[in-house]
């Protein structure tokens, strides 16, 4: 417990030692960076849950099951089907 409490002592004087007369503008320019870094991966994985969410991981999870009964029904009874026996040419 005391090597915590020691470490955390030490990044806490390093942080507040950045304040006053004495800061590194590095120090800021990197925890900014890092920072911004966190937040465009936070938003670019929100975006990636909101595509999964409306188009789904493949082609049949958007699809409806009316339209999969639909397009059952089109097959079975040859409805939309080009034909090709001369017959209507």
């Amino acid at each position: 417990m005391i090597p915590l409490l020691g470490t955390f002592l030490s990044i806490l004087s390093t942080i507040t030692g950045q304040l006053g007369p004495n800061y590194d503008p590095l120090f800021y320019d990197v925890m900014v960076y890092i920072f911004g870094t966190i937040m465009f991966t936070i938003f670019l994985l929100g975006m990636i849950a909101y595509w999964l969410r409306v188009h789904g991981w493949g082609y049949k999870d958007n699809r409806e099951r009316w339209v999969d009964e639909l397009d059952r029904h089109f097959e079975k009874e040859g409805i939309g089907l080009i034909p090709d026996n001369g017959k209507y040419w």
